[in-house]
């Protein structure tokens, strides 16, 4: 089963982009083809750290979004597994649901052997209970959905865990994941040297490369991640 994979959750700062790069970065620890797209103009942060993989797209028009549904096509004619990440950016909302609408793209895509996944990262905050709940009620049934709570945001999801739409959401079968928050050093760390995990735990000669134990820790959260990475269906 191929997978198309939309990191979302509408509002900035609720860190869409860790989630896009640790998922690109098990796909390559585990020899799975993936192509990236990043949405966002201002920061293209996916890009930057992926840039062997992902690429800028647009996603204003329908032609800019069509190249995402496009990079199954090649792939599922020769019979190879092909996966997309598309990091979305905040408030980009409104024109993806145009484009998923209008092109039908649920039927595309089953009719292609790609399951679509919506990960909804969340923070402790009742904006993401809310967007979770339009997420849910624009969709249905249509794509899997993946929620994430992320403690590099926050440690007390209560608000989520209660909420009529993770309830909702359940009821279609979604999957809760939760994401440690790795060392906040050590993030800034692998930040400013704009690198890949695996970059950041093999660069020894940066200005702002990983210390012995900091590379551990580092580790040690991947392995963390992958372990619940595994649980899900991808």
């Amino acid at each position: 089963m191929n997978t198309l994979n939309f990191i979302g959750g509408e509002k900035g700062g609720v860190g869409k982009s860790v989630v896009s790069r640790v998922l690109a970065q098990y796909f390559i620890d585990n020899n799975r083809p993936f192509i990236g797209f990043d949405t966002d103009r201002s920061h293209q942060s996916f890009t930057r750290f992926y840039g062997d993989f992902a690429s800028p797209v647009i996603v204003d028009t329908f032609e800019g979004l069509d190249v995402i549904a496009s990079a199954f096509e090649e792939a599922t004619e020769k019979g190879q597994e092909q996966n997309v990440i598309v990091d979305l950016a905040a408030q980009t909302g409104m024109p993806l649901t145009r484009w998923i609408k209008d092109s039908d793209l649920f039927a595309v895509m089953a009719e292609m052997c790609v399951a679509v996944n919506f990960w909804h990262v969340a923070d402790v905050g009742k904006d993401s209970v809310e967007l979770l709940g339009r997420l849910i009620n624009t969709f249905e049934s249509g794509p899997n959905y993946f929620v994430v709570k992320n403690e590099g945001r926050g440690s007390d999801f209560s608000m989520l865990e209660e909420s009529a739409a993770l309830i909702k959401a359940l009821t279609l079968g979604a999957r809760v994941v939760t994401l440690a928050q790795l060392h906040e050093a050590s993030m800034r760390k692998i930040d400013r040297q704009n690198a890949s995990f695996w970059a950041a735990l093999n660069n020894r000669t940066d200005p702002d490369s990983l210390g012995l134990l900091e590379r551990q820790r580092v580790k040690h959260w991947l392995k963390k991640t992958y372990d619940t990475l595994d649980t899900l269906p991808l």
